[in-house]
């Protein structure tokens, strides 16, 4: 039964939670540092939260509660000066606890905007605890220019004040003179291929001819393309995410991180001052000292050992490992639950079990899935499979968003060669593509030498480059069948086919419930089907607004 509030308690706490009447309620309108607070304060308290936030935060006038969230006959105090006060505050309450999750009980949204996509893919490798989005390649045009009518990528200053300056300039200025030149005749080429149908609406149409023609295009930006990505993360990954970008050796990555706990520190202060104090000073000296080593110890064992510096990878998908004991793990760990026995136990149960019979359990444990989203439970998370993939950096923009996934990759670099739309070749603009990617790879080698991190930079998006994937079985059902669903790009459509068939390879038994991995070729449009629905939703709304 939830707690009995006086009429006075409920004005007062219906400001700060979304009911006083249920046991299932959440908080409203507390600046982040206190919410993180009155959590942990409730993690050691015999007392309900709402009894917490009473008596402890807003009845306890040492707290300066009032001021920090404007409740108070002075209301409409700014709250960055409420958040202030509001750290305060913080270090008074906590003052008996030494656990840094504590910061991952309060968060807070950051839009970091007219970064280059190198520092966003630097900001996406925070996988646990930040939740990202970022500018789509494929729904927006990269053409516009800024006030100074300069083409929007990324001027890093090591580069600019280095011998490469003037090369940088004209190589990027030249892929984005081709991408802007060729998007209207890519544009009309598709939609000459792809004529408008019946039944399809302007707006559907319109949306997918745009989508195909940025897929087409987006081969040609640099990977120093200005874009903008949004981020929702808890205090701790973000003071983390902070104090590695003081860490990484390239200049746009620092100014980015001391920019970024600049503004973190006016909502959510004491989560994050120590990415850059004293052990945050010294945890960056680790990681670069770290980094400066193992890059050491790598060119000396490469050349130990007779591996070259370049060598691209001839398949696009390479199984590099599984567990080739996994139809035994899965059927111990499905068996694990509904028992009363040690693991080790039932592993060697297990081993005297017919195939037939382990089957026969798997297929009862996954069940009868009607979509993609009925997933297969936990026990298909105790097999794992590392893929080598080789894929060109578009594409790996998106599959790097899978958070759950382990992956590592290699410096960008045109030296494993650039993947060239069909379509560009189709309207003679084979030749203009080419010179200006020919035009980034020399420059790209010459920086290199000197210079490797701030040369990718110039390395357009086309170009193939190498990282793995390690992945449990889960996963790798949720992968495969969302990446090769038909509205997908083509290019990471093909790697997640592959990946399936890989697996299938090794475990058909599992490939058999990957029931909605679509096998299809290419898709003439691969938006259209997923545009048309979102026109019925749009008219259902209509409708129902109508009505109403």
């Amino acid at each position: 039964m939830a707690e009995n509030f006086t009429t006075e308690e409920e004005k007062v706490l219906s400001r700060f939670v979304t009911n006083t009447n249920s046991d299932i309620f959440a908080l409203i309108n507390l600046p982040q540092v206190v919410a993180g607070a009155l959590f942990s304060r409730y993690s050691r308290s015999t007392k309900s939260l709402r009894r917490v936030l009473l008596d402890e935060f807003i009845n306890d006038k040492e707290t300066g509660f009032a001021d920090i969230v404007a409740y108070s006959d002075k209301q409409g105090e700014k709250q960055i000066i409420a958040t202030r006060k509001a750290e305060e505050f913080y270090e008074r309450v906590l003052v008996g606890f030494g656990d840094d999750s504590v910061a991952e009980l309060g968060g807070a949204h950051i839009a970091c905007e007219n970064i280059s996509n190198v520092a966003t893919k630097f900001l996406q490798d925070a996988r646990i605890g930040i939740s990202p989005l970022e500018k789509s390649t494929r729904y927006v045009y990269f053409n516009e220019k800024n006030e100074k009518g300069e083409y929007r990528y990324c001027r890093e200053p090591k580069i600019m004040q280095s011998e490469f300056a003037k090369e940088y300039l004209n190589a990027c200025n030249l892929l984005f003179e081709t991408y802007c030149s060729l998007m209207e005749p890519v544009k009309k080429y598709v939609m000459e291929k792809n004529p408008q149908e019946d039944g399809v609406s302007e707006r559907a149409y319109s949306a997918t001819i745009r989508a195909k023609t940025c897929d087409i295009l987006r081969c040609l930006l640099p990977a120093s393309t200005l874009t903008n990505t949004g981020m929702y993360g808890n205090g701790r990954a973000f003071e983390y995410l902070i104090m590695k970008g003081y860490a990484s050796e390239l200049g746009e990555m620092r100014e980015i991180a001391g920019k970024m706990q600049g503004e973190l520190s006016k909502v959510i202060p004491s989560f994050v001052k120590r990415a850059n104090d004293k052990y945050g000073a010294l945890n960056q000296e680790y990681l670069k000292g770290r980094e400066r080593k193992v890059g050491e110890e790598a060119c000396r064992i490469a050349e130990e050992i007779g591996i070259g510096t370049v060598k691209t990878q001839s398949e696009p998908v390479v199984l590099v490992e599984y567990d080739e004991n996994a139809l035994e793990k899965v059927v111990c760990t499905i068996l694990f639950p509904h028992l009363h026995c040690p693991l080790k136990e039932i592993k060697e149960k297990v081993k005297g079990m017919g195939r037939e019979a382990k089957i026969a359990l798997i297929d009862a444990y996954v069940g009868e899935r009607k979509n993609r989203r009925h997933k297969p439970g936990r026990a298909f998370e105790n097999v794992e499979y590392t893929f080598c993939i080789c894929g060109n950096f578009g594409m790996y923009r998106d599959l790097h968003r899978h958070r759950i996934l382990t992956q590592e990759r290699q410096l960008l670099t045109t030296e494993h060669g650039f993947e060239m739309p069909k379509e560009l070749v189709e309207i003679n603009a084979g030749d203009n593509v080419h010179k200006a990617v020919l035009a980034a790879d020399v420059l790209y080698k010459k920086m290199q030498k000197k210079i490797p991190r701030e040369a990718q930079y110039v390395v357009p998006m086309g170009c193939k480059m190498q990282w793995y994937i390690k992945m449990n079985l889960r996963e790798a059902v949720h992968f495969c069948e969302l990446r090769s669903m038909a509205q997908g790009h083509r290019d990471y459509r093909k790697i997640a086919q592959e990946i399936y068939l890989r697996i299938k390879e090794v475990h058909p038994y599992f490939a058999e419930h990957m029931n909605f991995v679509d096998m299809k070729g290419e898709y003439s449009l691969e938006r259209l089907e997923s545009e048309k629905r979102i026109d019925k939703r749009m008219d259902k709304m209509q409708k129902a607004g109508r009505s109403d």
